[in-house]
């Protein structure tokens, strides 16, 4: 491919970024863009499944928890947080402050960050309130009793959220061997909150189209903008 516009990429993307798609197998130009944009189009096809997983789960366990201890339930004293939340509930305020908006219970629970709604299921929680275990069928109204663990519980969506995480900060997922059961495992906690969310995820799903294709795709564009470039680099590998 045409040598300045990938050095021109590499800069704007960063050597270290784009570079870390070739470095285990010293992979062309060619191959290590296509990798890169492939690895962009399977981020972009797990945000729908994220934002509705993230979304619905946010708003089971703050229901759950209204009912038990009120809307302002992160302020009861029947209800302690670990440090962490408290610390959690208090930058969301803060923010919320800080753009001077008056703070309601709804505003606050819409800025908690996600990992404050995964840490929700520490065993703090079954400890010290009365939240867990029972609340697991409020929360997950469609998941089986027998598997009402909250260890179990905690630690799916705990891997959800490290990739969450790399999605939502771009960052690189197309080498993760199980990828195909983290799609799987999301769509399933999804089926867990509501069959109508479920319904929805699998409507929008593309990412077994996407990851399935591969690669191939993306080396096609871009042998189709730079025909001449690729034939070259070709020959010469061959």
């Amino acid at each position: 491919m045409q040598e300045e516009f990938y050095k021109k990429t590499e800069r704007i993307l960063s050597v270290e970024r784009l570079g870390s798609y070739g470095k285990n197998d010293n992979a062309d130009q060619c191959t290590v863009l296509s990798r890169y944009l492939w690895n962009m189009a399977i981020c972009e096809s797990l945000y729908s499944p994220l934002q509705l997983f993230e979304v619905g789960l946010r708003n089971a366990i703050h229901n759950r928890l209204k009912c038990l201890f009120g809307d302002n339930w992160y302020e009861n004293h029947d209800f302690p947080l670990t440090s962490f939340g408290a610390s959690e509930v208090y930058k969301a305020k803060e923010k919320i402050k800080k753009h001077r908006q008056v703070e309601t219970p709804g505003l606050v629970i819409s800025e908690l960050q996600f990992g404050f709604w995964t840490h929700m299921f520490e065993h703090h929680y079954e400890d010290n309130t009365k939240f867990l275990p029972k609340s697991i069928k409020y929360v997950f109204p469609e998941l089986e009793k027998k598997e009402h663990n909250r260890k179990k519980i905690k630690r799916i969506l705990h891997e959800i959220r490290e990739l969450r995480n790399k999605v939502f900060h771009h960052e690189r997922i197309v080498y993760w061997q199980d990828l195909v059961e983290k799609h799987k495992t999301i769509l399933e906690v999804i089926s867990w909150i509501s069959p109508e969310l479920h319904e929805m995820a699998v409507a929008l799903d593309r990412f077994s189209e996407i990851h399935d294709k591969g690669i191939d795709p993306w080396i096609e564009k871009i042998r189709d903008h730079w025909p001449k470039e690729i034939e070259e680099e070709q020959n010469v590998r061959t």
